[in-house]
């Protein structure tokens, strides 16, 4: 036997003993919280680590199911997990389940439990074993980087400030945050680059987004679209300055910081029992623009570093999108006002008809195109209508477009036929392309549309032409309308294709309507479909023209039109037989004492007897150069219009030129003595000659 000395020690009986009871003791000894239930899903055990996370005593739980054990212990998914439990014993695999297992004081808690199958040697299942992991900072980590993968999709989707706020917020309430208020400095609402504050002053913002899980965001202190002033000492303030998202945690101390600076919002923080709050600068571009202001009283767990770099991260994303929606409203106010400034700004000077018009921009991101219209007087009373269309959006197109309008008028100067002045404007396209290199942000010349219309009040002849432009429409008086079929001609820039006019003789108080294509492109109707509206709408009687215009727009266009839109409608007038006379003259010099008497007894019975003396050097001038250089047919007309107009025609192209006589020179002093005499005169050739003209301001306008 061995003695007490031998040096074996302990008891074989105890150590199997010990042995046996060490599985219970390593299960209570678990960090993890384990739980056993029976095949009736009622619990039999859990060691100390699981009746910790619940704060509750075996005793009181034991013999109950999971959804007996009421929602403190195991949230809302007692039924759920209790079914998970039942397939595990069924089948005899194991199972992961998510949910919420208790509370630890600190809000909710997110548990993966690992359901197992108990069952002896001979493979009988008993029960099943609940191993509860605790994976909240995991689930926290996958909703922060959900919410920065959504932000990429939810974030910028247009190029509009304020949507792109209310994405921000309604993306950080829906993830971590209960009210979010988004606030911009004021210059970055008129795409303006934000300037430092001058030092003492205040920091003046915008509220352009707000957002609560609340019904009408009843935490905010602010208005939505509201002006406030922040002080640049304030909680917001130093954050806007120092550029970095800062967290608070709203104990006495911070409380009474933002009760010093902020005391409105201290006020709101104590009555909805907001706990915790993180501010983030919106920075892009070393350009800070706003501040964004999370905040939580609902969700009781207070922000950490975490959820700081997830709100600088969204803040990031915003300010990215703001800024290129404010870059984009900065060129757009540009483009906008240069295609305006390029626009005509008010009626021409001219009785032959009366006009209105409209220019829509589109509101898309396309940016401002180079749809344009004119209203040019001519000589003779007559008027030029234009509507063109230039390829492109943007800067370069509204520059473009003002270049085209600017040879249009200068050639109408030149009293060009419709088809003959596109041909020159055709040319000169070409040569400009030529010219000029178009890099890949500029806008080419070349595809540009337009129409061209020219009307004469006296005789109610009108000549069109167009160069790849949608034909217009004209409405007689009597109320029918129709398009006006005129010949396509190529777009300007193609060449080497002719342009055909067509000539009309319009009756008085005819309506034509002169528009670009974006009027009939409305993605909801056929061009067909959208013709017909029009000659429908301009059909009906609507009042004056403005009335006209807005029914026109109203009737075919979008609220938020795709395309830019330009519209003019011009209705015809007739001068009457007591505002203009002419004479057929014989090429004879002693005609010229004739014509003078003819000028001056029609001017008296227009009671333009101031304009006597001047008529009559005008008259004798140029019907002296009609005899002596011209042809016959020879014929002298007076129009009173706006202006006094003079015109001799006569049957010879030859161009008469305006040059300076020297001392002992007989001639050469005609054209100069007319052009010192009168407002402006000119040329004009037509199929059998030319004419002369020149304009006086009437007596007394």
């Amino acid at each position: 036997m061995d003695g007490p000395g031998s040096g074996r020690t302990g008891d074989p009986a105890g150590g199997a003993a010990d042995a046996s009871a060490l599985p219970r003791s390593i299960l209570d000894q678990l960090p993890v919280p384990v739980s056993y239930f029976d095949r009736g899903c009622r619990l039999v055990t859990a060691n100390p680590a699981a009746l910790r996370v619940v704060d509750r005593e075996l005793a009181d739980l034991v013999g109950l199911t999971p959804g007996e054990m009421g929602p403190e212990v195991v949230g809302g998914a007692g039924e759920g997990l209790q079914a998970a439990m039942l397939q595990v014993m069924e089948s005899g695999e194991t199972l992961s389940f998510e949910t919420y297992l208790g509370r630890n004081g600190a809000g909710e808690r997110v548990w993966v439990a690992v359901l197992s199958p108990v069952s002896d040697a001979t493979g009988r299942v008993h029960g099943c074993s609940v191993v509860t992991l605790d994976t909240t900072e995991q689930y926290r980590a996958r909703q922060r980087l959900t919410a920065l993968d959504e932000a990429s999709v939810r974030i910028g989707t247009t190029l509009d400030v304020g949507r792109t706020a209310e994405e921000l917020a309604e993306l950080a309430t829906e993830s971590f945050a209960d009210f979010v208020t988004v606030d911009l400095l004021a210059p970055v609402l008129a795409g303006e680059e934000p300037r430092p504050p001058a030092p003492g002053s205040a920091l003046v913002f915008r509220r352009v987004a707000q957002e609560s899980v609340l019904p009408g965001c009843p935490e905010a202190v602010v208005t939505l679209g509201e002006h406030h002033e922040h002080d640049r000492n304030s909680v917001l303030g130093r954050i806007l300055l120092q550029g970095e998202a800062r967290r608070w945690d709203l104990g006495e101390e911070a409380l009474r910081l933002w009760e010093q600076t902020e005391p409105e919002r201290y006020a709101s923080m104590l009555t909805h029992g907001i706990h915790a709050t993180v501010a983030a600068p919106l920075t892009a571009r070393g350009v800070t623009l706003g501040v964004a202001v999370f905040s939580r009283h609902r969700n009781p767990d207070p922000f950490d570093d975490d959820d700081v770099l997830l709100a600088g991260d969204l803040a990031a994303r915003s300010a990215v999108a703001v800024d290129n929606a404010r870059r984009y409203t900065r060129e757009h106010a540009t483009a906008l006002a240069l295609q305006r400034s390029l626009l005509p700004r008010r009626a021409a000077r001219q009785q032959a008809v009366d006009v209105a018009s409209r220019y829509l921009p589109n509101t898309t991101g396309a940016g401002i195109g180079g749809d344009w219209f004119d209203v040019i007087p001519l000589s003779g009373a007559r008027v030029a209508l234009v509507v063109g269309d230039v390829v492109g959006h943007g800067v370069q197109a509204s520059a473009t477009m003002g270049r085209l309008r600017t040879a249009v008028r200068t050639l109408a100067d030149v009293d060009l036929a419709p088809d003959e002045l596109l041909t020159q404007l055709d040319d000169l396209v070409l040569k400009l392309d030529r010219e000029e290199a178009v890099d890949a942000e500029g806008s080419s010349v070349a595809g540009a549309t337009c129409l061209y219309v020219t009307y004469d009040p006296v005789s109610g002849h009108c000549a069109l032409a167009r160069a790849g432009h949608p034909e217009p429409v004209l409405v007689r008086p009597d109320g029918t309308t129709s398009p006006v079929a005129l010949p396509g001609g190529p777009p300007l820039g193609v060449g080497g294709l002719p342009f055909e006019s067509v000539e009309l003789e319009l009756p008085e108080r005819s309506l034509l309507a002169l528009y670009t294509d974006g009027l009939l492109e409305a993605p909801e109707r056929e061009r067909e479909t959208a013709l017909e509206l029009l000659c429908d709408t301009l059909a009906r009687p609507s009042g004056s023209l403005d009335d006209t215009c807005d029914a026109v727009v109203k009737a075919l266009l979008p609220e938020r039109p795709d395309d830019d839109v330009a519209l003019l409608l011009a209705r015809t007038n007739r001068l009457g037989g007591d505002r203009h006379a002419s004479w057929e003259l014989a090429s004879d010099p002693s005609v010229v004492s004739r014509a003078r008497h003819l000028a001056a007894a029609k001017l008296e019975e227009w009671g333009l007897g101031d304009a006597v003396f001047t008529t009559e050097l005008v008259v004798s001038e140029l019907v002296t150069n009609a005899i002596r250089y011209g042809g016959s047919p020879i014929r002298l007309r007076l129009i009173r219009d706006t202006s006094l107009v003079c015109e001799v025609s006569d049957g010879s192209s030859t161009a008469p030129h305006l040059r300076r006589a020297r001392i002992y020179d007989e001639g050469g002093r005609g054209l100069l003595l007319v052009a010192s005499l009168t407002e402006c005169w000119g040329t004009r050739y037509g199929p059998t000659g030319k004419t002369i003209w020149a304009e006086q301001t009437l007596p007394g306008a």
